[in-house]
């Protein structure tokens, strides 16, 4: 553990100090909160029962600080009314300075599950994502602590700000996205007990998100598949490889 400690605090050392670096910087807050129909996390069916998702942060320049729970609803994991995991992330992200149309995002992620016997655990993450049709991006998820494998993400996008006008200055867009999780064997051994590198889960999204004075609600969903033989066989996060799963988000910045 004083490895990760050493780590994750030289990452909050090097995101702190681009904070203090950056021009015009403001402070800003939000909060939020999801209500879905299942948890699904890069594949894996962590709650088949409705969740419900708050999340608070705050941000300084390119630097943000977030904190993310899970509460399940019913008593599924055994955890009805009670948050089973927590997760800290100090980030930064910004546009890459000299290089037009690639911005970047860093930071480190504290993962918490209480009430439950998972133990808790540090990524670390960096990305890239390009202004290109789609927005192309990248962003690669290193367990430095249980784990000790990687995830990468390859994802696209495409976001339209008003596909609908309700008046009253609520105006409805949408965004849609597509990502595909690959994992080297440590990590797949770790989370699936496959001890091998494999393409692991497809995920699609699809929202509305709809402004109402100074909140934002959005009707959300998505599908998640799982694509690996060998992940699919192990069972380890149920019996089904294919996950849909929808619900309603509310956030406010400020």
């Amino acid at each position: 553990m004083k490895n990760v400690t050493k780590m994750v605090t030289a990452v909050a050392i090097l995101i702190i100090a681009s904070a203090t670096l950056a021009e015009e910087a403001e402070l800003g807050f939000s909060a939020g909160a999801d209500y879905l129909g299942k948890y699904i996390w890069r594949g894996q069916n962590l709650s088949d029962d409705p969740v419900f998702q708050p999340s608070v942060g705050m941000s300084y320049g390119p630097v943000s600080l977030s904190l993310w729970g899970n509460m399940d609803t019913t008593n599924i994991n055994g955890n009805s009314g009670d948050f089973s995991e927590l997760d800290t992330t100090l980030g930064i992200a910004g546009n890459i300075p000299g290089i037009e149309g690639v911005s970047y995002t860093a930071g480190a992620i504290y993962y918490d599950f209480p009430g439950t016997s998972y133990p808790d655990t540090v990524e670390i993450y960096a990305g890239l994502s390009l202004a290109l049709p789609l927005s192309p991006s990248l962003t690669i998820y290193r367990d430095v602590d249980e784990a000790k494998g990687t995830y990468y993400s390859f994802g696209v996008s495409h976001t339209i700000e008003k596909i609908a006008d309700l008046g009253c200055n609520t105006l409805v867009g949408m965004s849609a996205g597509a990502s595909i999780g690959y994992a080297n064997s440590a990590y797949n051994k770790y989370y699936w007990g496959v001890d091998s590198s494999e393409v692991q889960d497809l995920t699609l999204s699809l929202a509305f998100p709809a402004t109402i004075g100074g909140w934002t609600v959005t009707p959300k969903m998505g599908y998640s598949k799982l694509l690996s033989s060998d992940i699919k066989d192990s069972d380890a996060y149920g019996t089904s490889s294919d996950n849909f799963f929808a619900g309603i988000g509310v956030s406010v910045s400020f």
